[in-house]
Parts: structure tokens; C-alpha cells; sequence
């Protein structure tokens, strides 16, 4: 078998290398050894946003009394379960249905380089010969040292997505993440009683910025789920209970346990040496720029270094195949990839922080606007949160922006479209639906052009 693109992998990132690589008239392949769609799918971003939207629904049922709505409402976490299955059903068809009309060929197997132009896919031996390969492994959970997932009572995630969810009450979540965030949360929301161990803090984390944090921190605490600074030594898996013994010393008891404890690279198994592809010290696939790997051989997502997210992954199969069609085209610039975190409260930046905005030389100047005044997100009861911007004082640029409170991980993309230049001018000239959240980013604009003498670049004053 001949083709132009072969991909191995189709979680987003080799899933959306695959789309455009037929859009764009090329003879595509992909290859995938296990559940189509990987990880984004099937056991993360999909299904933990269905849960997370559930969790929010009962969480808002706090102030359903004084919206005139009455009646009792609970969490069923076994239906949530199987309610998130479905959605990810009916995704991984339509996923799969839109590669077949797009005429991708789709093969079920495990790939590996034979040489730099040659995969060999299992089993069956069938050999493709491609005239450019892209590498989308994805990555797996990571459990500490000496700790064993055992089904029912010692999970990662990806078996909270693979099982239904235990029966018990207590639950330890155990992680300092991202994904320990968010769970601790959503188990909480369905009546869970969480014990959330991390090993780190939680709320130090250098892409958000203090306040944001510090929102975060007040609205989990609110919830009663205040983490625990300690790590896990040991775990006992008992008839009814286990037992976790945390690096203090003290005993926690609970039903099951979550790790959260991070994800490593998957790329065993896909002999890359024979194809001059090479790993870090942590198992990652060594790329450049242009997310090249060898000569004809590209690799994105989350077996490259960097942050393990399907927005990156997205990008940087943009960027592999742009190179693809034209080499040295583009060049990756993740500045501009917006990052998520659902909980208690949404949080979504992108682009540069102040501190990022400072070392790279620029005067970074910000503009502000609070939720606490938005029409409607009083009308929802939801008024916690804000619209940050961060420009350069010298041009007008629009270097980053944050954003907190509901709908965040929608309301980021007004800074995610276009160039930086002029964006704030774009903003500025919008037509918005009034009352709407994302007025506030105009608010902020005009705070920032007021306060740092930016009417000229914004406005298009002299």
C-alpha cells in the first residue's frame, strides 16, 4: 500500500492530521492500535466535559430556590457514567463515518518503522509505503512508583472512563494537576465524599495568574475541597475499604481511589530508531519547529514534549502538515494555543503572561472588566469572574489574555482568531449581543486604552 500521509494514531491530533491532509487532496492513511479516537475521546477532554456540564447543573441547584424552582435534585454518578458513554459513541461514529466520505483509509493495528518511508501494521504484516508519516501516539496514565491500578478500587483515569465508577462514597483523589482539579470537583458535585491528596500545590501554576488562582482556590474551598499537601508511599487493597498511607505517615481510609498523577509519552513499540527518529531523557519524540522528527517523519500531541493537551495536538497537526504540503512554511508558536481548566470555576488563558510579556522585552499594560456587574451573568447567577487582557503598552499588541467564571472555555476564542495586531481594535469596533458575557471584553479593552494611553492604536485616534 502506497499513500502520501500515513498517520499512527487517532486521537485529536492525528484525527484532525488526517482531515486535513485528505482536505487538501492527499492520499491518507491512519492507523490506529486501539480505540479510535484516543485518549481526547474516549477517557478525557469529551467525556470529562459531558460529567463536568452534570456537575454544573447540580452545583447551580444551590440558588434554584430563589430562581422559583423547587424540587429536590441529586447526582446519579452511574447514569452520568453512562450518559457520557453515549455521547462519546455517538462522536467516535460521526468521527469515523467523516473519514470514510473523506476516502482516509482506516486500519486497525500496530504500526511500526521498518525504515524512514516503510510501516509494517499488525497483524498481517501489511506494509505502507509513505512519502510522509506523522506520529500521534498520544500518552498514558502514569502511576507512582510501587502503585498498581487494581479495577473497582485503584484507578487512574483512563479506567474511569474504561469501567463504570465504583459504588463507594469515599473517594481519594490523589494528584496536584489539572486533572485531579477537576475531578475532585466533579465527584464532589455528584455527593462523593473526596479526600484530595497532592503532592504539590495545586493553585501554584505559572500559566494563571495569582488571582485567578487564588478565585479557583476560594471557590473549591467554598465547596469543602481544600487539598491535602502529601504524596502517597503506600496503598492496601482490603475486602471492603482500602487503605493509603500517605509520605506523613497518616492513614487515609476509602472506598477507591483516583491517581491523577500525571501521563507519559506512549511510544514503545513503534521501532522509530530504524527510521532516525529520536526520544528525550522522558521518553518524548524530539521534533523541531516545524514539528519534524526526521526528514520525512513528523510527530505532534502528546508524545512530544509539552503541555498534554487535544488544543495543542489540534495545532500542531496544522503546523505538520502546512510542512508537509510545503516545507519550512510554518512554524510553532504555542503562545497562541488556549488552555482550559473546568471545575468549580472555568479558567482559559492564552498567549503571554506578564512576567513572559516583560522577558521577552515588551511593556505589558492590562485591562480589566469583573463579571460581578455583567447583566447576565447576574441573570445566572453565576457573577464570579472576570476578562483580563494584556497588551504592549509600545504598540498596541495584544500579547495575552485570561478569563474566568462561566463559559470561559468558549469566551477565550474572541482571542484566539486573527493577529495580535489590530485585535484589540477588533474588539473594540465589535457589535455584541446585548446582555452577553463576552461584552466584557470590550469593557476591558476600553479600561486598557483609557489607562495606558492606547485610544490611538484601539480607536484609530491620532
Amino acid at each position: 500500500m502506497e499513500c502520501d500521509v500515513l498517520v499512527i494514531g487517532s486521537g485529536p491530533g492525528g484525527y484532525r492530521a488526517a482531515v486535513l491532509a485528505a482536505l487538501r487532496g492527499l492520499k491518507t492513511v491512519i492507523v490506529e492500535k486501539a480505540t479510535w479516537g484516543g485518549c481526547c475521546l474516549n477517557r478525557g477532554c469529551v467525556p470529562k466535559k459531558d460529567w463536568h456540564h452534570s456537575a454544573r447543573l447540580l452545583d447551580q441547584g444551590r440558588h434554584f430556590a430563589d430562581r422559583g424552582i423547587s424540587g429536590d435534585i441529586r447526582g446519579d454518578l452511574a447514569q452520568a457514567w453512562r450518559h457520557q458513554r453515549q455521547v462519546v459513541t455517538t462522536v467516535r461514529d460521526s468521527y469515523r463515518s467523516y473519514l470514510k466520505r473523506l476516502g482516509v483509509a482506516a486500519i486497525e493495528g500496530h504500526a511500526r518503522f521498518a525504515d524512514t518511508n516503510t510501516v509494517i501494521v499488525d497483524p498481517g504484516a501489511t506494509t505502507i509505503n509513505a512519502r510522509a508519516a506523522i506520529i500521534a501516539t498520544g500518552s498514558a496514565p502514569r502511576l507512582p512508583e510501587g502503585i498498581d491500578a487494581v479495577s473497582g478500587r485503584v484507578l487512574h483515569s483512563d479506567l474511569l472512563f474504561d469501567e463504570p465508577v465504583p459504588d463507594g462514597a469515599r473517594v481519594a483523589v490523589i494528584g496536584g494537576g489539572v486533572i485531579a482539579l477537576e475531578f475532585a470537583y466533579i465527584l464532589q458535585a455528584f455527593g462523593r465524599e473526596v479526600a484530595w491528596l497532592a503532592r504539590k500545590d495545586p493553585f501554584a501554576r505559572a500559566d494563571f495568574s495569582t488571582p485567578a488562582m487564588k478565585l479557583l482556590r476560594a471557590a473549591l474551598a467554598d465547596r469543602g475541597l481544600v487539598p491535602t499537601r502529601a504524596g502517597v508511599a503506600g496503598i492496601e487493597v482490603g475486602d471492603s475499604e482500602i487503605r493509603l498511607t500517605m509520605t506523613s505517615g497518616e492513614a487515609l481510609m476509602a472506598d477507591w481511589a483516583l491517581f491523577a498523577t500525571g501521563r507519559r509519552p506512549v511510544t514503545e513499540g513503534l521501532d522509530i530508531e530504524r527510521a532516525s527518529v529520536r526520544l528525550d531523557a522522558q521518553g518524548h519524540i524530539v521534533v523541531d519547529d516545524e514539528m519534524r522528527a526526521a526528514p520525512t517523519i513528523y510527530a505532534i500531541g502528546d508524545c512530544v514534549a509539552g503541555p498534554m493537551t487535544a488544543n495543542r495536538a489540534l495545532y500542531e497537526a496544522f503546523v505538520a502538515i502546512d510542512n508537509i504540503l510545503s516545507p519550512g512554511s510554518r512554524k510553532r508558536d504555542l503562545a497562541g494555543v488556549p488552555e482550559a481548566i473546568y471545575s468549580a470555576i472555568e479558567l482559559a488563558r492564552v498567549g503571554l503572561t506578564e512576567e513572559e510579556a516583560e522577558d521577552r522585552g515588551f511593556e505589558p499594560g492590562v485591562g480589566f472588566a469583573a463579571f460581578e456587574t455583567s447583566p447576565r451573568a447576574l441573570g445566572q447567577d453565576e457573577p464570579q469572574g472576570y476578562v483580563r487582557l494584556i497588551a504592549d503598552v509600545d504598540s498596541g499588541a495584544l500579547l495575552g489574555g485570561e478569563v474566568l467564571g462561566a463559559e470561559a472555555g468558549e469566551l477565550i476564542h474572541m482571542l484566539t482568531t486573527g493577529s495580535s495586531e489590530g485585535a484589540l481594535a477588533r474588539i473594540a469596533a465589535a457589535r455584541f449581543n446585548h446582555p452577553a458575557r463576552a461584552e466584557e471584553f470590550q469593557n476591558a479593552v476600553e479600561t486598557l486604552a483609557a489607562k495606558w494611553g492606547l485610544q490611538g492604536h484601539v480607536f484609530g485616534a491620532d
